[in-house]
């Protein structure tokens, strides 16, 4: 994509050699007493898609919680460590404040609003610039996603999966974003919108330069995107490294691609626990 529209979303002074997030040794935790992270550090590369990895439970979306701000509202809070965004320390920042600054988060699940029409929703994504002109926005994302502006009246609730998870993302794309943190945004949706949705994350990173952070279990499409990967267990990193490498890694392969040494499918119940951490810890 060419001209004007793109500029708003490529913001910031970061370059491409440049982590616009690093998180050192973070440690969050629920309700006082359950410890999740435990100690987790990882840096998202400017202009780069990072794929967080990791099974049920592991501590992905507290992750990205924690660096968009809401863990307040979960009864959660960080307990050591911070968070560096655009070389500034967010740690303490509310969540209000890290949206201004280029953090927005499309949470698992939609959550669009579903009352309202195609066109609504967008604007509402650009509510905190406040009388700020949106059209530029709006002209932007409609020309990403030309099926949407072909139905900026339909209401919202009545949108497929596919088309709702097309939406969030469009509706965090109009708050001008130098982050795009996406949670589990295949789930629920059958494998062809899977397939462009994914096609869609690319997009947007090659052609207006947008950094990307995804978690999501479909580990084999996430590393077909990403540039690099982390993957987690129990809060926090056992391995990392370059996406093409990761793909053909033994232990990924068999743990989370689900392809064992004989390039047969395996089963990740029939590895022991004790085995992953005698590989990786």
């Amino acid at each position: 994509m060419t001209g004007p529209a793109v500029a708003p979303v490529v913001a910031g002074s970061t370059t491409a050699t440049t982590d616009l997030l690093t998180i050192n040794n973070l440690e969050v935790i629920y309700d006082d007493v359950i410890l999740v992270l435990r100690g987790l550090s990882l840096a998202v590369p400017a202009g780069q898609i990072v794929a967080l990895l990791g099974s049920n439970g592991a501590g992905k979306s507290t992750t990205l919680k924690a660096v968009s701000g809401l863990l307040p509202t979960e009864h959660g809070e960080v307990t050591d460590g911070s968070i560096i965004f655009d070389g500034e320390d967010v740690t303490r920042l509310d969540a209000a404040s890290r949206v201004k600054r280029g953090l927005s988060l499309c949470m698992e699940g939609r959550h669009v609003f579903e009352h309202l029409t195609i066109y609504e929703n967008l604007v509402a994504g650009a509510y905190f610039r406040g009388r700020a002109d949106t059209a530029a926005d709006l002209d932007m994302v409609f020309d990403l996603l030309p099926k949407l502006a072909d139905m900026r009246a339909r209401i919202a609730g009545y949108l497929s999966g596919g088309e709702q998870q097309m939406l969030a993302i469009g509706r965090a794309l109009m708050a001008r974003p130098k982050l795009l943190m996406l949670d589990e945004p295949s789930l629920g949706l059958a494998p062809l919108l899977v397939q462009d949705i994914f096609a869609f994350i690319k997009r947007i990173n090659a052609q207006m330069g947008l950094t990307v952070l995804v978690i999501e279990q479909n580990a084999r499409r996430a590393l077909e995107i990403a540039d690099r990967g982390y993957i987690m267990e129990q809060g926090r990193v056992v391995l990392e490294g370059v996406a093409d490498e990761l793909r053909d890694n033994p232990d990924v392969k068999e743990f989370y691609l689900g392809l064992g040494e004989s390039g047969g499918r395996k089963s990740f119940r029939e590895v022991k626990h004790y085995k992953r951490r005698k590989r990786w810890l």
